[in-house]
């Protein structure tokens, strides 16, 4: 006799597209009996013990946790009625979650199909715009998710950031490669407009984009406009993101950064779909990697650089470098030259160097126009600024008002008389840093 879970396997089977053949070829089970159960549902007599464990108090608990979060999906209220005691099956749980929320999908528009690709062809890679959970998680900044997938082994990676520029880009495709250990013979994506620009049907990569694909010796792939599905295995863990995760990182309790979330994501990968059966291959993703793997080129000897990378030159005056609206000091020997500026993606330092020796380090700050000294750039430009010091005079001429102009001697038939400098001029010396204006 058919189980529940069974009848739930079959009808997500069907749901997705599977015709009887194909569901009956799969199971075991006859034809007529797939059919029977998917027009008229199970047997009453399978379902007459779920009353025995779906008591009204654990309905009273699903319908209080999904007023409480409406997009936790049922996979995600039974784990938590679980670890609460609950002994009844996923399948029961599903339809109290129907009976509360209804049904979550309706037929598709159109018929798809699956692309295969072969181990170590391909991986695909995205950005998911997160601004909404940023606000209700309270958080005054953007939020996106860069996600990558290998096509085959079905094994994913999500990176929680600020930004989808191109920078974040390299750097998350690169995390990934890391983590796989290999690089894939293609890159796919959508055609993005921090890599590359559209002319017609072609899509140009830009210098960057060639010299990141060169550095680690993959082809960018963008899909055609207007076919989004063809990058399809990795849109639709979006989905799971959104649907699963974020709901249940929301019921948890809040992440307290960004950093926090991607530590809490990576263990819910870990756990709740590397380590589990697809149910489009039959294996766990983990363990599909590991065959995938050696069939992956190696990794480039050095990291490609990901950072944000500049130049700017320094005040001819004043000891600083504008980055972002706000200010920098620099050690006052910069003064005038061309500095490096670097930045780490995502990181909340920047580095200066000249002539490639580093002068100074600074953490980032917000707001506009703010000087960021470092207290020792400050005190020596005030030293500098003041004079010379205590153990060297400066000996300066300061133009005062000029007094009466006598004729001078050029030479030849002019008679001058020999002016007097000390009626144009004061002597400024200083002997202890201030300036002192002895004619006073």
């Amino acid at each position: 006799m058919m189980n529940q879970e069974m009848y739930v396997n079959i009808n997500d089977l069907h749901k997705q597209g599977w015709t009887i053949s194909e569901i009956a070829a799969e199971t075991g089970w006859h034809r007529t009996t797939i059919s029977e159960y998917l027009r008229n549902g199970p047997p009453a007599a399978e379902r007459a013990g779920e009353s025995l464990v779906m008591t009204d108090r654990w309905r009273t608990r699903i319908e209080v946790m999904l007023e409480d979060f409406p997009r936790l999906l049922a996979v995600s209220v039974h784990d938590r009625l679980v670890a609460e005691g609950f002994v009844g099956s996923y399948p029961t749980v599903v339809r109290a979650v129907r009976d509360v929320r209804g049904p979550r999908f309706r037929a598709a528009d159109a018929v798809s199909v699956t692309i295969y690709t072969d181990p170590g062809e391909e991986a695909q890679f995205d950005f998911c715009v997160l601004d909404d959970w940023a606000a209700r998680f309270g958080w005054g900044v953007p939020l996106v998710a860069f996600g990558m997938i290998m096509s085959w082994s079905r094994w994913r990676l999500w990176w929680f950031t600020t930004s989808q520029d191109r920078n974040h880009t390299f750097e998350g495709i690169t995390r990934f490669f890391d983590a796989v250990g290999g690089v894939p013979r293609v890159a796919r994506t959508d055609r993005m407009g921090a890599l590359g620009r559209s002319q017609g049907r072609r899509f140009v990569l830009h210098p960057p984009t060639i010299e990141f694909a060169a550095h680690h010796g993959v082809k960018i792939a963008a899909c055609q406009a207007g076919d989004a599905k063809r990058k399809g295995k990795v849109e639709r863990p979006f989905r799971q993101l959104q649907e699963t995760f974020l709901p249940e990182v929301e019921a948890d309790g809040i992440p307290v950064s960004i950093d926090d979330l991607n530590r809490r994501a990576q263990v819910w990968l870990g756990q709740r779909v590397h380590g589990v059966e697809s149910r489009t291959t039959g294996e766990t993703p983990a363990a599909r990697l590991m065959i995938e793997r050696g069939l992956l080129a190696a990794l480039p000897t050095d990291r490609f650089d990901s950072d944000y990378v500049e130049t700017r030159r320094v005040h001819n005056v004043l000891p600083f470098v504008s980055i972002d609206a706000n200010r920098y000091s620099v050690p006052a020997r910069a003064l005038g030259h061309i500095v490096e500026i670097r930045r780490r993606v995502d990181g909340d330092t920047v580095e200066i160097r000249l002539g490639g020796r580093l002068i100074a380090t600074h953490r980032l700050v917000g707001g506009r126009r703010v000087d960021v000294w470092n207290p020792s750039h400050k005190l020596a430009a005030e030293a500098a600024a003041l004079g010379w010091g205590r153990d060297r005079p400066d000996l300066r001429i300061i133009a005062d008002q000029p007094g009466s102009v006598g004729r001078l001697d050029l030479g030849g038939d002019y008679d001058v008389d020999t002016p007097d400098l000390g009626d144009r001029y004061t002597v400024m010396i200083d002997n202890d840093g201030l300036d002192e204006d002895v004619s006073a």
